[in-house]
Formats: C-alpha cells, sequence, structure tokens
C-alpha cells in the first residue's frame, strides 16, 4: 500500500461508495470524465463504463504506472501524472476525492473552467466552509456558492480510506451556474483579509470610493461578489 498522507490524500477502499459516487456522476455515452487523484484506482474503471472518455491524473507517477498496466485493456482512458490543477482540459463531468490539502485550490480552479457538473468527496470539516452562511463563511463560501449549486448527497465515514484520515468525508454534487474570472476569485479572497473594515475602507485599499458602513460579515453573497466586481473595475 503506498501512502500518502503527506499530499493530504487518502484512499477509497470501499467499492460500493465508489459505485454510488459514478452512478450520481450521471454519465452518458456524450461525456467526458475529468478525474483528479488515480489512486488506487477505485473509481477510474467505473467511470470508463459510462464515459465516452475519462481523462485521469495524479500527482504520484508510480500510481499513473501501475494504472496503465492494469487498465491497459481500456481504450477510452487517459493516463496522466502531474497536478491536475494545472492541466487545461476540456470535460463535461468532474468526478475527485479531493486531496484534502487541494480542496480549496480545487473548487476555485473547478470555478473557472466550464463543465456541467461534478461529484466530490471533500473533508467534512470544508463541506460545512463551502455551505456556510452569515459570520461563519469564507471566502471560499462564497466563490462555491457563486459559481455553483451544490448538493449534500452523503456522508462517509473515515473507516472507508486507506489509511484511516482522522475525520468523516462529504460526498457533494455541484453543478456550475457561471464561469467566475480568476481575478475575481482573488479579490473575494482579498476581500475576507479586510472582513473586520466596512465596504467604504475595503474600496479605500484598492483607491475607490464608497460611502457604505456596511462590514463583510453584513453582505450577502451577491453584494460581496458585486464588491469584487466594483473593485475590478476601471
Amino acid at each position: 500500500m503506498i501512502k500518502r498522507k503527506f499530499l493530504g490524500q487518502h484512499f477509497l477502499n470501499s467499492k460500493s461508495i465508489a459505485e454510488f459516487i459514478v452512478n450520481e456522476a450521471q454519465i452518458s455515452k456524450t461525456d467526458v470524465v475529468f478525474e483528479i487523484g488515480t489512486g488506487l484506482g477505485m473509481l477510474t474503471p467505473l467511470l470508463c463504463k459510462k464515459a465516452q472518455k475519462v481523462i485521469s491524473v495524479d500527482a504520484d507517477e508510480r500510481l499513473i504506472k501501475k494504472a496503465k498496466f492494469e487498465f491497459s485493456t481500456l481504450h477510452n482512458l487517459v493516463l496522466e501524472s502531474g497536478d491536475g490543477f494545472k492541466k487545461k482540459r476540456d470535460f463535461t463531468i468532474f468526478v475527485s476525492n479531493l486531496p484534502y490539502s487541494r480542496s480549496k485550490d480545487a473548487v476555485e480552479w473547478l470555478a473557472h473552467n466550464s463543465f456541467s457538473h461534478g461529484i466530490i468527496m471533500v473533508q467534512k470539516e470544508f463541506a460545512e466552509k463551502l455551505l456556510a452562511q452569515s459570520k461563519n463563511r469564507r471566502s471560499i463560501s462564497i466563490i462555491a456558492t457563486h459559481a455553483f449549486d451544490i448538493t449534500k448527497i452523503s456522508d462517509v465515514g473515515k473507516n472507508n480510506f486507506s489509511p484511516a484520515p482522522k475525520v468523516d468525508s462529504v460526498i457533494l454534487k455541484i453543478s456550475k451556474k457561471i464561469d467566475m474570472d480568476k481575478k475575481l476569485i482573488s479579490i473575494i479572497n482579498d476581500i475576507f483579509s479586510y472582513r473586520r473594515k466596512t465596504v467604504k475602507n475595503i474600496l479605500k485599499q484598492f483607491n475607490k470610493q464608497s460611502s457604505v458602513e456596511k462590514r463583510v460579515d453584513e453582505l450577502s453573497g451577491d453584494e460581496i461578489v458585486n464588491l469584487g466586481k466594483q473593485i475590478l473595475a476601471k
């Protein structure tokens, strides 16, 4: 067993959960599926049965070599090593057991890429951040709910992974609403670094003027996004 705690990733070892994820993805024979985290290949062959094409990427070159040997008969499978979040690929459906350490990067990357929908498995605490309301929100909460419709599908216990993580996971379905500009995503992150300031004082940081005295926690998600757009406007 190859352990990858240093990458923040734990391998799914439940075939029934893998089958559940693939079924929830609603894949058709016209779909191109992008999977980040090939791992031990629990999901990969199941995805290939449903899709026109599967592109599966893993940061560990050893795992890709192993998968190329095991799945050599799957002619609709493309296996690549490297950082999947730095690759430019056209796809319609995204499926991934996201590495815990890369979950925020992944959601931001998905927010500015075009696709239909996806099934992601994330740490329970991170899922709560994505769906958080009011004062519990983070910048990623605003980015995620602006870019996607998010539905919690199922809880997954830590005993379904090798090595077992310290926390449980959650399966989420994300349906794309809008593609976000990278600059807007960056500005929303910046806004939350000033969350204790008023809108008036936040805009002052960017040489903009406003008389609004509300703080970030008092703004709706749409108001925060519009504040970001206002900052970016020339």
